[in-house]
C-alpha cells in the first residue's frame, strides 16, 4: 500500500525498507521450517499441483487484468512471474532443492547456498524470469527453517533477546533512515548487480544485506506470540488467499491513483484499509469462491450448499 508513497517521504521509505529487511525471509524461513515432510511419499507432486497450478491460473488472471486496465505489464512470458507471483516458482524451486541440500548436514548446505546467493549476482542473466534470481538469494532463509528444531526456533523467545532485538530494530531504522539513496532492489532480491550500480562492493552489501535480514527475522520472531489468538491464528491459515488476491486491490488503488499520503492520519486510513483488505481475503465467503481457483477444491462450496439445504429442510 504505501510502496507508491516512498519517494514522497523519508519516513515512509524507512518503514518500507525497515519491513522490507526481514518480511520475505522470515516468511521463507517459516515456510522452510514447514517443509520437513518434504521426504513423505506423494509430497512434491502434491507440492506441484499445489503452486504450479494457482501460478497458471493466477498468471493468466493477472495478464488479463492489468490487460484490462491499459497497464503494459500484461505483456509478460509465461515464466516472468507476475507482481507477488513470484513466491508460488520460488517455493517450488526451494522444495526442489531440498532434495540435494537436506543430505548435506546445516554447516555445509547454509553456507554453500549463501556463497552461491552472493555469485548469483554477478550474472545479469540470473534476474525475473522464472524468479531465479530470488530463489537463489532468499533459499539460505528457506534452507535455515528446514534445518530449525522447534527449540532452536523458541531461543528467540528468551528476555535477554527480546530486549536485545528491540534495540536491533531501532538502530536498522535509524540506519535506513539516514543512509543515502538506498536502492530497494537490495531487498527485493530480483537483480543482478550490474541493475544495481554498486560495483566493486556489490557482495559485500549482499553479505550485509543478508546479515541485517537475519537479525531482523530473529527480532520480530521474538516477538511473535506463542499462545493461539483466536481469529488472528486463524487469519494465519489463510495467507496464500490474501498473497493471491490482495493485488487486485493494491494494483488498481495504484493504477487510478486513488490515494494520496500526505499526513499522519492518511497513513492512519491506509493501514485500516490494509487491514480489512486482509480480513476481507481471508473471509470464508471469500476463500468459498475463490476456492476451486486456488487450491483446486470445492469443498467449502460444498459445505455451504449443504446448509442452504438443511436450511430449507428446517423450514419446510
Amino acid at each position: 500500500m504505501i510502496q507508491p508513497f516512498t519517494s514522497d517521504s523519508r519516513g515512509v521509505e524507512t518503514l518500507y525498507l525497515w519491513i522490507y529487511t526481514f518480511h520475505m525471509p522470515a516468511f521463507i524461513m517459516v515456510s522452510g521450517f514447514f517443509a520437513k515432510g518434504s521426504s513423505d511419499k506423494g509430497y512434491l507432486w502434491k507440492l506441484i499441483k499445489k503452486l504450479l497450478v494457482p501460478y497458471f491460473i493466477f498468471q493468466g488472471i493477472y495478464t488479463l487484468f492489468y490487460f484490462s486496465v491499459g497497464s503494459g505489464s500484461w505483456k509478460t512470458g509465461v515464466f516472468q512471474p507476475q507482481w507477488s507471483l513470484w513466491f508460488l516458482l520460488s517455493l517450488l524451486c526451494w522444495h526442489l532443492l531440498l532434495i540435494v541440500y537436506k543430505r548435506w548436514p546445516a554447516k555445509i548446505g547454509i553456507p554453500l547456498s549463501v556463497i552461491i546467493g552472493l555469485i548469483a549476482g554477478y550474472f545479469s542473466e540470473i534476474g525475473h524470469t522464472f524468479s531465479l534470481s530470488r530463489t537463489l538469494v532468499f533459499f539460505p532463509f528457506f534452507l535455515l527453517g528446514f534445518h530449525l528444531t522447534q527449540k532452536q526456533l523458541l531461543f528467540v523467545k528468551r528476555p535477554v533477546v527480546k530486549i536485545a532485538s528491540v534495540f536491533v530494530m531501532i538502530a536498522v531504522a535509524v540506519f535506513l533512515y539516514y543512509i543515502p539513496n538506498i536502492d530497494s532492489g537490495w531487498f527485493l532480491q530480483s537483480k543482478p548487480y550490474d541493475d544495481l550500480d554498486a560495483g566493486q562492493y556489490s557482495a559485500a552489501i549482499r553479505l550485509s544485506v543478508y546479515i541485517t535480514a537475519a537479525f531482523m527475522t530473529a527480532s520480530i520472531l521474538a516477538w511473535v506470540p506463542e499462545r493461539n489468538l483466536n481469529w488472528v491464528t486463524e487469519l494465519g491459515k489463510r495467507t496464500l488467499y490474501v498473497y493471491l488476491l490482495h493485488g487486485f486491490f493494491i494494483q488498481t488503488f495504484r493504477h487510478y491513483d486513488l490515494f494520496q499520503m500526505n499526513s499522519f492520519i492518511s497513513f492512519i486510513e491506509m493501514l485500516v484499509l490494509s487491514i480489512l483488505i486482509v480480513i476481507l481475503l481471508s473471509s470464508k465467503p471469500i476463500i468459498s469462491i475463490t476456492q476451486p481457483i486456488v487450491e483446486g477444491k470445492v469443498n467449502l462450496l460444498k459445505q455451504w450448499g449443504r446448509r442452504d439445504k438443511q436450511s430449507q429442510s428446517y423450514h419446510v
